[in-house]
């Protein structure tokens, strides 16, 4: 069976960035089909942007004015000559509004269909469906909460823990769990501006929170002629802040019931939903065995790897076939080869609670050798900006069973050498020498927050260096990227425009006075007014960088003066207000 129709040539513009962006690249060049890539200011020397047979900037720094534009999006498509889009995940994967545009433009939009995504991408919508197909389901609001106060009845109500989700959101953004009654008003707050600012709409609903639970997911593949097949299974239940840092395909230690269970559910929901395309229908497993319905993603998954490698297709082919009109290359759930685990290597300090660390990437020596794939965005001396996420690579590790995988990955991690910024590769490497995740199996959703017990030294932080005698930037011709180096005398008494980065001095002497950014990120907010007097340990900001929202504290009481502004990109360690 042919994998395009070689009739036609295609050009697949790229909506996203980083790792994605060069995996559909390369999928792109094993069919021959063009593609163009996209990129934010900070963006400019990317890997996807040098991979790409063409490529097109957005003019803005931050998700809302790049990667979130969709007309900016739409013209490059037109301007290039695109014929097929492609979202990857995050930014517009899951906009119905995106889709519409794209097919409006006459371009071909590789996912489900608009209709499917609003249903499905309303989780009370989705809850509701879900319901209609017999699908298993704890208790939960019906329709979106409409203040705090809702949230707190329903916690009476029904009890704590509960889960305050985003209607409209996905990926770990505007999930937040309430454990104590006196946190649910501000935890609600907060899913709403995460929610706002992730995807342009606040609305949360809500749900009870099974106690410890395990993270399960079926990757589904539908065409346009009503085949849905459930591809495999995979257990993600190690995260951090609500967001995956290791997968495995297959789901282990499940019984046969469960399996069934998982793979029916999966496929009622999808067929009802009239779903086209890759997706991965969520559920949570109770510690007692109880399953519950929790959401679909109606876009590709960032581990959806390991389920390439155990199930022997390649899911981003798969979608171009789909696109295309053709039938799906398998009928039925093929039996696991192997097993394989995810690794999602993050510019995070894993020894100082996972906070992200921007910058330049130094060195990034990765491993190779039997059972080691690696899927990555970055090389040595890319750059890491703080106004996106944080993953710079994937590592998959691939065995006959799940004992092999395991040995594989203790070697592999250990390969694995990155400098210049912080990564998540000590916690990888704990995790794959513990007992709770190589023997028994204990882990579930929160055992990094309160079970995982092994000290990681916090990495030394990198500042930010200026002391090139050149400054390098790039002009676009014809989508193509042209590196140019200009004397920094050249462009010496020029004012930044407004769109950079602040840059203030480090002080590391830290005045007294001085209120400075615990994270490199944006400002989000300004929690009291410049000019108020402050207590000490008062919230006074709160910062967002790479999925995660940070408070800022006063260190002392005193007048509060702004030195940064709301919505400014800083460097950790830098000045942004002063106590006085």
């Amino acid at each position: 069976m042919p994998i395009i129709n070689n009739n036609t040539q295609h050009k697949v513009l790229i909506a996203n960035r980083g790792e994605i962006a060069v995996r559909i690249i390369r999928a792109c060049r094993d069919i021959g089909f063009g593609s163009v890539a996209v990129y934010a200011d900070m963006d400019m020397s990317a890997l996807h942007v040098q991979m790409a047979d063409e490529a097109y900037g957005l003019s803005g720094n931050t998700p809302a004015d790049s990667y979130l534009d969709m007309q900016k999006l739409i013209n490059i498509a037109k301007k290039s000559g695109a014929t097929m889009v492609h979202p990857g995940y995050g930014f517009l994967s899951e906009r119905a509004e995106f889709a519409r545009e794209v097919k409006k433009a006459g371009l071909i939009w590789i996912g489900p269909n608009p209709e499917t995504i609003e249903v499905l991408g309303d989780k009370v919508k989705a809850r509701q469906l879900a319901m209609q197909v017999g699908a298993p389901l704890v208790s939960g609001t019906k329709e979106p909460v409409k203040n705090a106060q809702e949230v707190v009845e329903f916690a009476h109500e029904n009890g704590l823990p509960i889960a305050i989700k985003a209607a409209f959101g996905g990926g770990g953004r505007g999930l937040k769990v309430a454990w104590q009654m006196e946190e649910v008003e501000e935890l609600y707050h907060s899913a709403v501006r995460e929610a706002t600012a992730a995807f342009g709409r606040g609305e949360c609903f809500l749900e009870q929170f099974l106690h410890n639970p395990r993270h399960i997911e079926a990757q589904v593949i539908a065409d346009q002629h009503g085949h849905v097949v459930v591809v495999g299974t995979r257990d993600c239940s190690l995260q951090r802040r609500n967001q995956k840092l290791v997968e495995e395909s297959p789901a282990p230690f499940l019984s046969e019931q469960l399996q069934q269970q998982i793979i029916k559910a999966s496929v009622d929901i999808c067929t009802k939903a009239n779903y086209v395309g890759a997706g991965t229908v969520e559920f949570l497993l109770s510690q007692d065995g109880k399953l519950s319905f929790l959401e679909v993603n109606t876009r590709l998954q960032v581990e959806h790897p390991v389920t390439e490698e155990t199930a022997g297709i390649d899911l981003v082919l798969e979608q171009l076939r789909i696109a295309q009109g053709l039938p799906l290359s398998m009928t039925e759930t093929p039996k696991p080869r192997g097993h394989a685990f995810e690794f999602r290597i993050n510019a995070e300090d894993a020894g100082n609670g996972f906070l992200p660390t921007p910058g330049t990437i130094l060195r990034f020596d990765a491993p190779t050798g039997p059972g080691v794939r690696l899927d990555s965005g970055v090389v040595s001396g890319s750059v890491i900006p703080g106004t996106f996420d944080s993953l710079m690579a994937k590592l998959i590790v691939v065995g006959n069973s799940r004992e092999q995988a395991i040995q594989r990955a203790r070697r592999a991690l250990a390969e694995f050498e990155i400098e210049g910024v912080a990564s998540v590769l000590p916690f990888h490497r704990a995790v794959m020498q513990h007992a709770d995740f190589c023997e028994q199996f204990k882990v579930h959703t929160r055992w990094i927050e309160t079970e995982f017990n092994v000290d990681i030294a916090p990495t030394k932080r990198q500042l930010p260096q200026n002391n090139s005698e050149l400054t390098r930037t790039f002009i676009e011709i014809d989508g193509k990227r042209c590196e140019l180096g200009l004397p920094v005398q050249l462009l010496a008494g020029l004012s930044l425009s407004s769109s950079e980065p602040v840059t203030t001095t480090a002080n590391n002497e830290h005045q007294e006075h001085e209120v400075n950014a615990p994270i490199s990120g944006v400002l989000f907010n300004w929690l009291v007014a410049d000019g108020n007097q402050v207590s000490q340990g008062e919230v006074i900001g709160v910062m967002e960088a790479m999925k995660m929202e940070v408070q800022v504290m006063a260190h002392r009481a005193g007048t509060l003066r702004y030195i940064a502004r709301k919505g400014d990109y800083i460097d950790a360690e830098n000045k942004i207000a002063e106590i006085c």
